[in-house]
């Protein structure tokens, strides 16, 4: 019994220093440590898109009767794309035209008229002055007199008449002109031009295929305003500014990196992914970009001379602005609440404050620690 109670006590003595020894002995951490000369860049995913795209068709309906380019076809301002069958409204531009023939005709004998009128009217005041003459040398009666100056009025009338039917058929003139211009502007819209000098993306309907207004019939895209549109964590959008350089990483070229330009910022925000557009023009792109091809950036938002960059997993409770970690101070291991500035494209924060003199923070979360144990710096992460 003697025996079995030693060996108890052996064993009992053992595990406490095997305890004691597992939790005193020193915990070998790896800890961040400052660095020179930091850029603090935000990673954003995206495509390529244009700024200026238009997807162009008719403005009347109709059977789609010639295409004249495809996609991939570079075209010029006013350059004919495609056109309708135009055979009914060549005839109602025709009719229009006719009219407009027949009224310069009926104004030209209402013009005819009017002149005759007038020379009508000088006859007849040319008599009535003769006849009021005679009457007062009383060689010819009041009745011939009265006679003359009845025949000047319905002279003077008839002139009036004349002139009133003139305008009425210049006003009707105006109306064939304006008749004939929506013609004419109708016909136009049986074709279809370039509104500018753009690279046609897509065709999207065949020759005999009836269109309705409005349709569109190819997409087409100013080749100079390619850009990126790129997406951005909205809590990393707070340090976006216009005029920020950047990185451009397309996936057809992943070995190749491109500059770019903050050009525009979003106002509104994805209210469901939580993501702020921003669009970066290329400076050395490609000459060839594809539309909606996925693109990788890296907006470098500021730098720093020193910085103590903190990866984001090793913070525990981190709101964006502050956060827990675990730290190294005189050997041992202890929890510090800093505070916390720009981020970088590697998932990692910049200390701002909080951290004790001669402390150093540990570059992983740690599991089962308590504080206060030893701890020795181990190689850097």
């Amino acid at each position: 019994m003697r025996t079995i109670w030693i060996i108890a006590v052996v064993a009992t003595l053992s595990i406490g220093a095997g305890a004691m020894y597992l939790t005193e002995r020193p915990l070998t951490v790896a800890v961040m440590q400052p660095e020179t000369d930091v850029a603090l860049r935000i990673y954003g995913l995206g495509t390529v898109e244009a700024r200026v795209l238009a997807r162009v068709g008719f403005e009347s309906s109709g059977t789609l009767m010639s295409l004249t380019v495809d996609a991939g076809d570079r075209v010029a301002q006013g350059q004919a794309l495609a056109a309708l069958n135009q055979d009914e409204q060549e005839a109602r531009l025709a009719r229009a035209q006719a009219a407009v023939a027949a009224n310069a005709a009926n104004q030209a004998k209402a013009e005819a008229a009017v002149l005759r009128a007038t020379a009508i009217l000088a006859q007849r005041e040319a008599a009535n002055r003769r006849q009021a003459e005679l009457t007062r040398q009383e060689a010819a009666s009041i009745q011939r007199a009265e006679e003359a100056q009845r025949d000047e009025d319905v002279a003077r009338a008839d002139v009036k008449v004349a002139e009133a039917e003139l305008a009425v058929i210049r006003a009707q003139g105006q109306d064939a002109v304006a008749a004939l211009q929506l013609e004419q502007t109708l016909l136009d819209r049986h074709r279809l031009t370039a509104p500018f000098d753009a690279l046609v993306v897509t065709r999207l309907a065949e020759t005999g295929a009836v269109v309705r207004s409005g349709d569109p019939i190819f997409t087409l895209i100013d080749p100079d305003t390619i850009w990126i549109q790129a997406y951005i964590d909205e809590e990393r959008a707070g340090q976006l500014a216009l005029g920020q350089p950047g990185t451009i990483r397309l996936r057809s070229q992943p070995a190749s990196e491109f500059t770019g330009t903050i050009t525009r910022i979003g106002v509104e925000s994805d209210r469901v992914n939580e993501e702020r557009r921003v669009w970066l023009t290329c400076s050395d792109c490609p000459q060839q970009m594809f539309l909606g091809e996925q693109a990788e950036v890296r907006i470098l938002t500021a730098t720093r001379a020193t910085a103590l960059m903190v990866p984001e997993v090793a913070i525990i409770g981190f709101d964006g602005y502050r956060g827990t970690v675990w730290i190294v101070q005189d050997s041992r291991l202890s929890r510090a609440d800093l505070t916390f500035g720009a981020r970088d494209d590697r998932g990692r924060v910049e200390v701002t404050g909080g951290l004790p003199d001669a402390a150093q923070v540990v570059a992983v979360p740690l599991q089962g620690v308590d504080e206060g144990r030893p701890a020795r710096i181990g190689a850097a992460p």
